[in-house]
C-alpha cells in the first residue's frame, strides 16, 4: 500500500506560475503508473501561464471557479468539473473566484519538463 499526503509534498512554483505540489509520478517513487498527478492553485486573481503538453492533460476542479483557455476557446470552470486538455493544446487557466482555485493535473504519460513548452 502506498499513501501520500498532501502536505507532506513540497510546494513549488510550476513553469506556468501555478503553486504545485506532486502527489504521484512514476519517476519519483515506486508506484507502477504511466500518468503523474499532482495538486495545483492558482491564487485568487491569477492566471497561468499559456503553455502547452506534448501529451494530453486532465484537470479536475477541487475547488474555486475559473476561466479554462483551450486554444481559441474559453469557458467557465467549477469545482466538481473534468477538463480534457487535448495533447499540444496551447493552455491556461484564471483563478475568477473569491478564494484559491484548487485543482488536480493529471497527465499522461507522466509529465517530463522536456514535453511542457511555456509561451
Amino acid at each position: 500500500m502506498f499513501i501520500k499526503d498532501l502536505q507532506n509534498c513540497e510546494e513549488f512554483v510550476a513553469g506556468d506560475n501555478a503553486i504545485l505540489r506532486e502527489l504521484l509520478h512514476p519517476d519519483k517513487e515506486y508506484v507502477k503508473l504511466r500518468y503523474s498527478l499532482a495538486h495545483a492553485v492558482v491564487k485568487q486573481g491569477e492566471i497561468s501561464y499559456r503553455h502547452k503538453l506534448k501529451h494530453s492533460e486532465v484537470y479536475y476542479i477541487l475547488e474555486g471557479k475559473g476561466m479554462m483557455y483551450i486554444d481559441n476557446e474559453s469557458v467557465e470552470v467549477r469545482t466538481g468539473q473534468a477538463i480534457y486538455i487535448p495533447p499540444n493544446a496551447i493552455q491556461c487557466i484564471k483563478n475568477i473566484g473569491h478564494n484559491d482555485l484548487k485543482f488536480l493535473c493529471i497527465v499522461d504519460p507522466a509529465w517530463r519538463p522536456e514535453d511542457e513548452e511555456v509561451l
